[in-house]
């Protein structure tokens, strides 16, 4: 076994258990964070002043944009599936989990937005499956 192999093993399992690492631990720090803060920033919204409850709200909402926009920064990075670190595909279709917090939210850009995310890295994997089929002919 070569160095390469080794190496990439070792991601592998580190990719699959735990954080990871890379781009896998920034997609899912991401999603560690992101998703269940709607929980305090519901109680950070009755604790403060009746006039700030909406801006609360507001930056949260914020958060899950950038949030999303993360993936797709991440996406565009690695685009193709043979480029991507073990375990990524995964964890970039993770993203569709925001659909929850924007659910409970009623945050209508989140909620269409984090579905389809999930939906087009499902539909970018097949594509590109179908495409190295046909090229292999």
């Amino acid at each position: 076994m070569d160095l390469n192999s080794a190496r990439r093993i070792a991601e592998a399992e580190a990719a699959r258990t735990g954080l990871g690492t890379g781009p896998n631990r920034r997609l899912r720090l991401t999603l560690f964070i992101g998703m269940p803060l709607f929980l305090p920033v519901f109680g950070i919204s009755l604790l403060v002043p009746k006039f700030l409850m909406n801006d609360v709200i507001y930056v949260y909402e914020a958060g899950i944009v950038g949030c999303l926009l993360h993936y797709v920064w991440v996406f565009m990075k690695y685009p193709r599936y043979d480029d991507r670190p073990p375990y990524l595909t995964r964890d970039l279709a993770m993203g569709g989990g925001f659909f929850i917090p924007s659910m409970f939210l009623g945050f209508w850009p989140g909620i269409f937005a984090a579905p389809a995310w999930a939906l087009f890295v499902g539909l970018a994997l097949v594509v590109e499956g179908i495409k190295e089929r046909r090229d292999h002919r």
